[in-house]
């Protein structure tokens, strides 16, 4: 029987991940129906404000739910929003067993579990818990943390450097990969990266190489001194994608008005009292006032070893290229390890052509969002 859960589960976990960059706030969900030992019926949260994953799964499945065992990657939903409790379609459906990987954290759908249970359909929770609450950490983290979900990507040679030099474009990655960093910024409101990063490569910090997700994540630049140019991609364009420069409360008014006129929006945020660069636990919490829940941070190295060293990174995306770069090439891990030197545990491991690919999370973070 476990063993029969987990390969269920893991079933709906891949169909949960097709919702990536199309359903946010929503949670990703997917849910299997068996009867008999055969899947009888599929289904996955395909849209924000579309039918849930259980909803099409119990849908494929008809009549054949009655008995059925369904498995979903999240506890279902016990409340009516934008569509009915799924909770309660479960249970017309005649569904005798109910197995389910993370709770819900959002107080106002949690309860499907203990709901069901008092029709008198058995429920089993906490199957592929792990796996399921790191599919949704960042749905787990706006319902239980204070900022944004901030997740960290660097393209960096086998020995951590994240360029040939200093002020240097290094392209390290191709092909597959670029796709898959795409799709790494579909699936995040919002991309972020140093001012060091803008002058290094002109980035344009959209999605391209991916299905355009349904919100397009807003550009973020961290500029204390307001040094972004006016001729820049990111400044060419902002009218089209949103672009926001967070940049000293002291920077020149005239740069501030300058941007300003090529349609950027300049936030205002505090600077660290021992030293010239951005507060960055204020520059977040001023993201998560402004309704952002997810950041991917492009970096450079600067930035993304501050934010390591602040403990602010929740997950890491590391494309790590077969070459080495050596001297002077730019670090991709700099100054004191702070609370970068928690332990991490790797989530997957992807070959993309010549780079592999490691996601991390923090250690501790495993036992979120499993059973409530």
């Amino acid at each position: 029987m476990q063993d029969r859960d987990t390969r269920h589960m893991r079933r709906a976990l891949e169909l949960a991940e097709r919702g990536w960059g199309r359903v946010s706030p929503n949670p990703m969900v997917g849910a299997v129906v068996v009867r008999d030992g055969v899947v009888v019926g599929e289904g996955y949260h395909a849209e924000w404000g579309g039918p849930h994953a259980e909803v099409e799964a119990l849908e494929a499945a008809g009549e054949r739910c009655r008995g059925a065992t369904l498995y979903v990657t999240l506890e279902p939903c016990h409340h009516s929003g934008r569509t009915g409790p799924c909770s309660q379609a479960i249970n017309d459906a005649g569904i005798a067993r109910v197995v389910w990987g993370a709770a819900e954290t959002n107080p106002e759908a949690a309860g499907g579990g203990a709901w069901l249970r008092e029709q008198g359909i058995e429920v089993e929770a906490g199957v592929c818990a792990v796996e399921a609450s790191d599919l949704n950490a960042v749905h787990h983290n706006a319902y239980r943390g204070r900022r944004p979900f901030l997740a960290l990507k660097y393209a960096m040679s086998l020995d951590a450097r994240l360029a040939e030099a200093p002020g240097a474009s290094t392209q390290l990655t191709a092909g597959e990969a670029i796709v898959e960093a795409h799709r790494l910024r579909a699936g995040h409101e919002a991309v972020m990266v140093g001012i060091g990063t803008v002058l290094a490569d002109d980035p344009l910090l959209t999605v391209r190489e991916w299905d355009v997700p349904r919100v397009p994540p807003v550009r973020v630049v961290l500029d204390s001194g307001l040094r972004l140019p006016a001729v820049s991609r990111l400044a060419i364009t902002a009218k089209e994608v949103p672009v926001w420069v967070f940049a000293a409360e002291d920077a020149p008014a005239e740069r501030m008005q300058r941007l300003a006129a090529a349609g950027i929006e300049v936030v205002p945020a505090p600077r660290l009292p021992t030293s010239e660069g951005l507060d960055l636990g204020a520059v977040l919490a001023l993201l998560w006032k402004r309704g952002v829940r997810s950041i991917l941070c492009e970096g450079g190295g600067k930035l993304g070893s501050a934010l390591l060293a602040a403990g602010l990174v929740d997950r890491v995306y590391g494309f790590v290229a077969p070459v080495i770069l050596g001297e002077p090439g730019v670090p991709a891990f700099q100054g004191g390890r702070g609370l970068a030197a928690r332990d991490w545990r790797i989530i997957r491991r992807s070959e993309f052509g010549p780079a592999t690919l490691l996601v991390l999370a923090p250690e501790s973070e495993g036992a979120r969002g499993m059973h409530g």
